[in-house]
């Protein structure tokens, strides 16, 4: 396989400018570059850019992905809606790291994709991840304990380290952190182990009625404030704020049992994965039977209907070898099979295998048939066996002396 490598750059916040344009122009005069981002991909070479300078300087966002099995997804925000230190708690290693500047605080977040397959094409894949952004503007950190157990799927945490804050709403991922998850290639059975002391997800998605409540409480001066940045400001992440205000203020919610070790969390997982292994074979196996007995009803149908007139189906066999064509063979050969099992299932194999006999008789000179119903288990040894059959049987109730 030839290589593939794609990048794609959004910048969410500030759209850029011509002078910014022309810079970024500078490090590749093939990518597609716009007022909102920047996307190339490669067949050989490599991208001139460093990511962290271009997401320091000009982006909010960027999805990279390689077919030797690199992914990698980074996010910036400003440092007023993202405490460093709480980032700093979950982003503990190559797989998921953080750093800031003056006015940004940048995830780096990553994967080795170890599996065999492979899209060859990456465009349309940040769409869908890019809403973790504001929801973790907004406070949500259900993409920070995620980044963690990527450092811990990645064995950058030791078994002994204990897991930092678990978020609520770990059992119901917005489509956004699904997303994420599915890019990441994160481990399904931990994520759900982790789920186990996570709270509910509307400990952190407030209903229309709480946040109406909430807003009606604010003080006169902070709704005037509101109002006027709503109005004379772009500012795009009033919004996230203000849920990040109202969550910041909202009573806590019950305590979960203490924290998990990454050793107990993995163990928990591996369990989990063997549970539902088990519980997908026993569903695979029920649906085999289910198909079986279908089958086997299907056959007794078909068989019963071939019972209503065997000197039919027999002319038909004549008339189908007498064409001499391959694919009449075939079909000859199938009404045979489904003749055989006719008399096996009604007691009358003797009479089959004379028939039988006498058709290889009549046509010993179609070596290509022959070898057909030799493959069909429709042969003299296969006549020979049923009649030793058919003789043992008449010996056992005393019909031959």
């Amino acid at each position: 396989m030839s290589e593939y490598q794609y990048y794609e750059f959004a910048a969410l916040d500030s759209p850029l400018d011509r002078r910014q344009q022309s810079e970024l122009r500078s490090l590749s005069t093939r990518a597609d570059i716009t007022a909102t981002g920047l996307v190339n991909s490669y067949q050989w070479g490599d991208f001139k850019g460093d990511p962290h300078v271009l997401m320091e300087r000009y982006f909010d966002a960027h999805l990279y992905l390689a077919n030797w099995g690199t992914r990698r997804l980074m996010l910036r925000l400003p440092v007023a809606l993202v405490d460093l230190d709480v980032v700093a708690e979950y982003c503990v290693g190559d797989t998921a790291s953080a750093w800031a500047t003056q006015d940004h605080v940048i995830l780096d977040l990553g994967c080795e994709d170890e599996s065999d397959e492979w899209d060859t094409d990456g465009s349309g894949l940040l769409t869908p991840i890019i809403g973790v952004r504001n929801e973790l503007a907004a406070g949500d950190l259900r993409l920070l304990y995620l980044a963690w157990l990527g450092c811990v799927q990645s064995d950058e945490v030791d078994d002994g380290d204990l897991e930092p804050p678990v978020p609520a709403g770990l059992q119901e991922l917005s489509g956004s952190l699904t997303a994420l998850v599915d890019f990441l290639c994160l481990d399904t059975d931990l994520i759900a182990a982790a789920a186990m002391n996570s709270g509910p997800i509307n400990a952190i998605d407030p209903s229309a009625a709480r946040l109406s409540r909430w807003i009606t409480g604010l003080p006169a001066v902070d709704k005037d404030i509101i109002l006027e940045r709503l109005i004379t400001t772009d500012d795009r992440h009033l919004r996230s704020e203000l849920l990040r205000r109202y969550r910041s203020e909202q009573p806590g919610t019950p305590l979960t049992p203490g924290p998990r070790t990454a050793g107990q969390l993995i163990a928990t997982a591996d369990q989990q994965r063997i549970e539902r292994e088990r519980g997908a074979a026993r569903l695979r196996e029920v649906e085999r039977e289910r198909r079986e007995r279908s089958a086997a009803i299907a056959r007794q149908r078909h068989l019963d209907a071939l019972a209503m007139d065997e000197p039919a189906a027999w002319h038909r066999i004549a008339t189908m070898i007498d064409t001499k064509k391959p694919r009449e063979y075939d079909a000859a050969v199938e009404l045979l099979v489904d003749l055989r099992d006719l008399s096996d299932r009604d007691g009358h194999a003797p009479g089959f295998s004379r028939q039988l006999a006498a058709l290889r008789s009549r046509h010993t000179q179609k070596p290509s048939l022959l070898k057909r119903l030799d493959v069909a288990g429709l042969g003299d040894a296969e006549i020979y066996r049923r009649k030793e059959r058919n003789y043992i049987q008449l010996l056992r109730l005393g019909s031959v002396s």
